[in-house]
């Protein structure tokens, strides 16, 4: 089995780009095998906190779960940027295994590179505080609303992201660019082997008036 020879392995639940969530019991599983095989089991949660209706299971949760209470062989690692919808902090964590995080501080110490003071006093204050969180939250149900009125789609269970199906991805999207004044991403640019052709990714991460405006411009470009 492959897993018997890893030495890593990372899990990205939430998942970007296709705004997919692991089940709890799925992640129990790999908590299971991590320790079956001594592996180090990593998750990317940055978009845990970008939920629909309700909070997300986290890999630590699931270790908790199975008795690793220790969190022997899991991290995590989030970010500010998604949560708080400020990517220009550049500020993150990582949690679980405490034997583990003894060495990666130590190379952090001669790899990594310090945060500016004032950026790091503003991710401090983010990080403290929820309610803002809660307030982004809402903005993004209401915005999957619209786009389930204008585009008929229905809203992922976490992140921002919604894809769109069109006929030739890449001309679609220069397209609104030219004609529509918009930026989408290609779904093919995200994907290897033909995943993701025939999708554009759309963020919806402005406000409602905003958000609604692009949508409409983007269901009159695929009707012209």
């Amino acid at each position: 089995m492959a897993l018997a020879s890893a030495d890593l392995v990372i899990l990205n639940s939430p998942n970007n780009p296709t705004s997919s969530v692991m089940p709890m019991e799925a992640l129990k599983t790999w908590v299971s095998l991590a320790l079956k095989h001594d592996f180090v089991l990593l998750n990317d949660e940055c978009y845990i906190d970008l939920y629909l209706d309700k909070p997300l299971p986290s890999l630590l949760n699931a270790s908790v779960e199975v008795g690793n209470e220790s969190f022997k062989n899991i991290l995590v690692i989030n970010s500010v940027s998604k949560r708080s919808s400020a990517p220009g902090l550049r500020s993150g964590f990582i949690a679980g295994d405490s034997e583990i995080l003894k060495s990666y501080m130590t190379y952090r110490t001669y790899v990594g590179c310090a945060s500016p003071l004032p950026l790091q006093e503003a991710s401090a204050v983010a990080w403290a505080d929820q309610h803002h969180v809660d307030g982004f939250r809402e903005n993004y149900k209401e915005n999957f609303k619209v786009a389930k009125e204008i585009l008929g789609m229905d809203a992922p269970e976490a992140t921002f992201y919604i894809w769109l199906e069109v006929e030739d991805e890449i001309e679609f999207t220069k397209k609104l660019y030219k004609e529509y004044n918009l930026k989408v991403l290609c779904g093919s640019f995200l994907g290897r082997e033909g995943i993701g052709q025939g999708y554009v990714r759309l963020a919806l991460v402005y406000e409602v008036k905003k958000t609604k405006e692009a949508l409409e411009r983007i269901k009159l470009a695929m009707e012209n």
